[in-house]
Formats: C-alpha cells, sequence, structure tokens
C-alpha cells in the first residue's frame, strides 16, 4: 500500500472552456459555479483531501483570476501542516515558449516543479468532473498490480462510448486497446464487461504514475494523454485500468452541466450533498441564513444568504445572495446568486438609471434557463426554454443547446421576452 503523503496530486485547470461558453466567458471552467455554493474546482480538491492527499497542484491557464482568488481564501494551510495546495500557473519560457497544448504538455511544461515535490508517485485529474472517489485506493491498485500506468475507467453504454475514449481490459485488469471517441461501427471488439446495458469501459481522464516511469512517458511527442501517450504506452508499459462504478459526471458542455444541477436537486439525486461522511469544502463566506416569506418550494437547492418573497420554485437550483421578488415564478432552473449585496444607496442609483436591481424583479417567470451571478433582471421579464431553439447571443442573453443563459453581470429591462 502507499502512503498518501508520497503522492502529488496534479489538478489540470482545462483549456478555453468553449463548449461551457458564455459560463467560461469571465472565467475558467473549474472556477464555474455548481449546486448553488460550490466551485467545480472543490471536487476534485475535497477527494484529495479527504484520501489525506496533503500535496495539491492545480495547472491553470485560461481566464484563471477568479479561480486563483477562490483557491487561495479556500485552501490556507497552516505553518503545522505537511502539504500545500498551489497554483502552477502556465507561463512562457525559453524552453517553452507556448503555452499548454493539452493535458501531457501541461503536466510536461510543469516537470521541474513535479520533480521538487519530491513523491513517488503523481495522481493526474481533472477540474470539471463530479464524483466522490477514493483515491487511497485507486492508488493502491496501481501500487497492489504493479502497474506502470493505471487509468480510472467507467463502465459505458453503447450510446455514450463514441464520445469518450473506450478502451479493452483484460481479465486480469490489463488494458490491451485503447481507441480515442470510436465510431458506433467500430465498436465491435472492445467489450469488456458481460453487462448488456454497459459493455464498454471508458476512460475517466484520471491517472497515477510513478514519478519517474511519468517523467519516461513525457519524452513521448504528444500533446494529450489520452489521444497521444496512453495509446502509445499500451506497446512498452503495464497499463492497468481501476474500475470505478460510481457516479461520475463530465461537465463538459452547457447541457450537460444543466442537468447535472437539477439532478443535485432531484429527490433521488445520485450524488448525496447532505452525507456526513464526504464534505464538499468551499470558501466559507459567513453569510446569513436564507430567508424565505410566504412562498412555494419544491425541489430546490437552497444556498446560504438568500431572500425568496411571495415566489412559487420547483426543481432548481438558488445560489448564494439571490434576491428574488414577489410573484416570482421559476421552473427547472439555476440561479447562481450574486457575489455581493446591493446596498440601499447602489438600489437609489440603479432606479435613478433606469437599471433593475440586482436578483429577480416582481412577476418574472424563468423556466429552463441558467442565470449567472450578479444578473439584474426586471420585473415582469419572462425567460423560457424553447425546444429547438437556434443558437443565438446578444449583450445580455444566449442560447445554447436549447437553453437560454443570462451571462455574468447582465442587466434585462423591465417586460423583456426572451
Amino acid at each position: 500500500m502507499a502512503h498518501m503523503h508520497d503522492v502529488l496530486s496534479l489538478i489540470l485547470g482545462g483549456g478555453r472552456g468553449s463548449r461551457l461558453y458564455p459560463l467560461t466567458k469571465k472565467r475558467a471552467k473549474p472556477a464555474v459555479p455548481l449546486a448553488g455554493k460550490y466551485r467545480l474546482i472543490d471536487i476534485p480538491i475535497s477527494n484529495c483531501l479527504h484520501a489525506d492527499i496533503n500535496k495539491i497542484a492545480v495547472l491553470t491557464q485560461f481566464k484563471s483570476v477568479s479561480l486563483h482568488r477562490h483557491i487561495i481564501r479556500t485552501y490556507r494551510r497552516d505553518i503545522f501542516t505537511d502539504g500545500w495546495v498551489e497554483i502552477l500557473a502556465a507561463e512562457q519560457s525559453a524552453e517553452h515558449p507556448d503555452w499548454y497544448q493539452g493535458t501531457a504538455d501541461a503536466v510536461r511544461q510543469q516537470w521541474v516543479e513535479i520533480k521538487n515535490a519530491r513523491t513517488k508517485y503523481v495522481l493526474v485529474l481533472a477540474g470539471d468532473h463530479l464524483y466522490r472517489m477514493d483515491y487511497a485506493a485507486f492508488v493502491d491498485y496501481h501500487v497492489d498490480t504493479g502497474a506502470d500506468i493505471t487509468l480510472a475507467v467507467q463502465p459505458v453504454s453503447a450510446a455514450e462510448a463514441p464520445g469518450l475514449g473506450i478502451l479493452k481490459r483484460a481479465p486480469n485488469g490489463e488494458i490491451v486497446s485503447f481507441v480515442e471517441k470510436p465510431r458506433p461501427n467500430a465498436l465491435a471488439g472492445l467489450e469488456s464487461l458481460p453487462d448488456p446495458d454497459k459493455p464498454y469501459l471508458a476512460s475517466m481522464g484520471i491517472y497515477v504514475f510513478a514519478t519517474d516511469m511519468l517523467h519516461e512517458l513525457l519524452q513521448v511527442p504528444g500533446d494529450d494523454f489520452g489521444r497521444d501517450l496512453v495509446p502509445q504506452a499500451l506497446a512498452n508499459y503495464r497499463v492497468m485500468g481501476h474500475v470505478f462504478d460510481g457516479y461520475w459526471a463530465d461537465i463538459g458542455t452547457i447541457r450537460r452541466f444543466y442537468e447535472v444541477n437539477l439532478e443535485l436537486a432531484s429527490p433521488d439525486r445520485p450524488l448525496d450533498l447532505l452525507g456526513p461522511q464526504w464534505l464538499i469544502y468551499t470558501r466559507p463566506r459567513f453569510l446569513p441564513p436564507s430567508e424565505v416569506r410566504a412562498s412555494q418550494l419544491d425541489q430546490v437547492l437552497l444556498a446560504d444568504g438568500c431572500y425568496v418573497c411571495g415566489a412559487d420554485i420547483s426543481n432548481s437550483v438558488i445560489g448564494l445572495r439571490s434576491r428574488i421578488g414577489p410573484d416570482v415564478t421559476i421552473r427547472s432552473s439555476i440561479i447562481m446568486g450574486a457575489d455581493y449585496y446591493e446596498t440601499d444607496e447602489e438600489r437609489a442609483e440603479n432606479r435613478c438609471r433606469g437599471r433593475p436591481d440586482l436578483g429577480i424583479g416582481a412577476g418574472s417567470v424563468i423556466e429552463g434557463a441558467i442565470v449567472d451571478k450578479n444578473a439584474h433582471i426586471g420585473c415582469n421579464v419572462h425567460i423560457r426554454c424553447v425546444p429547438g431553439r437556434p443558437d443565438a447571443e446578444t449583450e445580455d442573453w444566449v442560447a445554447r443547446e436549447g437553453l437560454v443563459i443570462v451571462p455574468k453581470s447582465a442587466v434585462i429591462p423591465n417586460d423583456t421576452v426572451i
């Protein structure tokens, strides 16, 4: 068994996050809010802390200011703690004049810092997945099987397989072939499990390497682990697959982000946020309790510091500091809330300029939408998901994958219909 102090966790901060636009217009993908009060980056860091992995580095590049701020404010370690949570930002140098070109290239460019951590093993994680995993058991499987590389893999159906990296796993756990995003007609022969519903195994983009072995692998040309290095490694290294059959969501698109948040608000949610055994850590904000008056809430995640008066809300997520006025109806929507409370002086100034207050104004109806932080939505505004709506973008709202997204700090005037 490995000692978790011998493990360095590298969390990849992601690229431009274009498929999550406009939520990534002003922030990195791992900084996108989740479930009303968390951020995506909190998931892998919390998994690490629960596994007693104390050396954690987050590799960042695009739109990373808010992500850096969140990590610095949240994961402060005292001087008596053996470990750290640090940021490894992309930087240009004489040796590496370009930004990160992929997952493997990001790790390659930070090799000096990896070496200086002086750990036996490196755990490579994604910063935009939602799941609960025992990383200690994952690393122990790597050590016990004598693997050079170990991938976390998950059973998937034939319908899901073409969008993922699919591997063939032998009965002893060794991976014998790997195909990145195979076409449906190329799936024959890639079955690894007897389950007819989920016969295939997909890479989760999570890896364990011995540190020396990782350095050797990074000498191979290629910018991405899944697309380039892992398939090449099958011929020369012992590559094992550790099966994870718990809940796992790759939050890579607007539609998936929307679905995952609403799943967390449902009574049969696949990942329990209320359990005492696995807390998600995030920045403590010391907000007041939420206040709800004369309202009806059903199947709602309601975060801290909200004020809800005379509203009807169902199947929705209501984020931090949300202010929702009377006669508001919210259905199947994500309201991310706000980063601050408006003062009386700020509200008075807004009204002089004809600008709505921060929050959701009286009489508004929001159905099938995502409202990002600090949005000013006026009174009697109607925002509805329209099936088959083509993608479109205006200054204050975006239509993507059939959903309406109100970007961060947008202003929607009174009586607007979207």
